[in-house]
């Protein structure tokens, strides 16, 4: 197992390799993204250029600043929804790395009232509760996208302490301690909400993780081999190498 290496070479490395792994385990598709902190400007992050999550390249990664400003001044054309992002960083200093997805899966979740619940122990890190962010509340009729800074910062304060927070009719945004951390959590999102809606079809009184057995599990250290060898083995199905020669 490679330890964690704090380059910006290795970032970079690892924001493409996110964007493999969500496309190909079907969390994203020709939308949705992946950021990492800047790991030596905690103003910043790294996020791919306006392109869908399958292409990206070490090119495309851009630098923006926590307002979605891109620090370069000639920069291509960013996501509308990279507002998102730094809206989380800005909030919550123990985050490093934030996913947006519309995983059909989840959607369900989103526009009632039957609450998103942890029921696989893989899927843990979504954590006890899950906020849903409803943009109508406070910005009234919109197109549904995080498109400012304002709405970013809204999103943000609701999902507050928490790992995910649910977007009516949208999607989710899923925030972590490390890259592999919030890509584990999103790819097993969409899986904890299939399994959850099977059992609710099936008529079964739901038995969901409690507090106790998601502390425990939150306890894994997130470089440590299990979580590793989740990412190599996604990584190398996905076509790409999961950490750079030498690391």
């Amino acid at each position: 197992m490679p330890a964690p290496i704090a380059s910006l070479a290795q970032s970079l490395h690892d924001v493409v390799v996110a964007n493999r792994i969500l496309a190909h385990q079907g969390v994203v598709d020709a939308y949705g993204h992946v950021s990492v902190r800047h790991p030596f400007h905690p103003d910043r992050y790294l996020l791919s250029r306006s392109r869908s999550p399958e292409l990206v390249e070490q090119a495309d990664i851009l630098e923006f600043m926590l307002d979605g400003t891109p620090v370069a001044s000639d920069a291509p054309a960013p996501y509308v929804e990279r507002h998102i992002h730094g809206a989380v960083y800005e909030r919550r200093p123990d985050i490093h790395a934030v996913v947006h997805s519309h995983a059909i899966d989840v959607l369900p979740f989103t526009i009632g009232d039957i609450p998103l619940q942890p029921v696989i122990h893989v899927a843990s890190d979504m954590g006890l509760e899950i906020p849903v962010w409803d943009i109508r509340d406070r910005f009234g009729d919109t197109n549904l996208l995080v498109s400012n800074i304002a709405q970013g910062r809204d999103l943000a304060a609701c999902l507050a302490g928490h790992r995910v927070v649910l977007m009516r009719g949208h999607g989710f945004t899923v925030a972590g301690r490390t890259i592999v951390d919030v890509v584990k959590a999103a790819v097993y999102l969409p899986q904890n909400a299939r399994v959850l809606k099977e059992a609710l079809l099936m008529g079964a009184r739901v038995k969901a993780l409690n507090a106790g057995e998601i502390a425990v599990r939150d306890r894994v250290d997130p470089w440590s081999p299990q979580m590793q060898r989740a990412w190599e083995y996604w990584a190398l199905r996905a076509g790409v190498k999961p950490w750079l020669d030498g690391a």
